[in-house]
């Protein structure tokens, strides 16, 4: 029988510290647009997470933020990636936020959960080479990626407001919530 707890809950993160970034407020769209009975937890934390170094990933020396990082893992029934494109590529608190929950190896928190990704980023492609670079390493990781459920925005698309007076980009988040919902189980 699953955990009653992940059963109804979705894991966000977020792959820009800043904020007031436009990919901060798509989560907290996400969390807001989450149906009845099913919540989104921040795990707001990325910043405190050591550069993944095995020799401190053991017994003894696990930092307290991984040790949170996979806890909220453990007890989500899926997880969603919220995230800008850095340089073409994966901003590198994601890679490292990653990199903690591949591991143990073989056993990650996330095994066989499903998870999506989304974002924005400046420029007209909104972000799709970090998103899909994302969903190859979470998919490498341990996720059950699901590939459809994908939104990447140019930041330009909110024109100075936020993603949710975007009509368009709202429905499509709350459609993604939905439906990354129902994969879990």
């Amino acid at each position: 029988m699953s955990d009653p707890v992940s059963d109804s809950t979705v894991l966000v993160l977020v792959g820009s510290l800043r904020a007031a970034s436009v990919n901060r407020q798509l989560a907290e769209l996400a969390i807001e647009s989450a149906p009845d009975g099913v919540s989104l937890e921040l795990f707001d934390r990325l910043g405190e997470l050591p550069h993944y170094n095995e020799d401190i990933d053991n017994d003894d020396n696990v930092p307290e933020s991984a040790v949170a990082l996979r806890e909220a893992a453990a007890r989500a029934g899926a997880a969603l990636v919220v995230t800008p494109e850095y340089n073409g590529t994966i901003p590198g608190v994601l890679k490292n936020a990653i990199d903690w929950l591949s591991r143990p190896y073989g056993d990650s928190a996330l095994k066989d959960k499903p998870l999506a990704v989304v974002g924005a980023a400046l420029g007209q492609y909104g972000g799709v080479w970090a998103h899909d670079e994302t969903r190859k390493s979470f998919g490498i990781a341990g996720p059950r990626v699901v590939d459809d459920l994908d939104l990447s925005v140019s930041s330009a698309a909110f024109d100075g407001k936020r993603p949710r007076e975007n009509a368009e980009v709202a429905a499509r988040v709350r459609e993604i919530v939905g439906k990354l919902a129902a994969e879990i189980g």
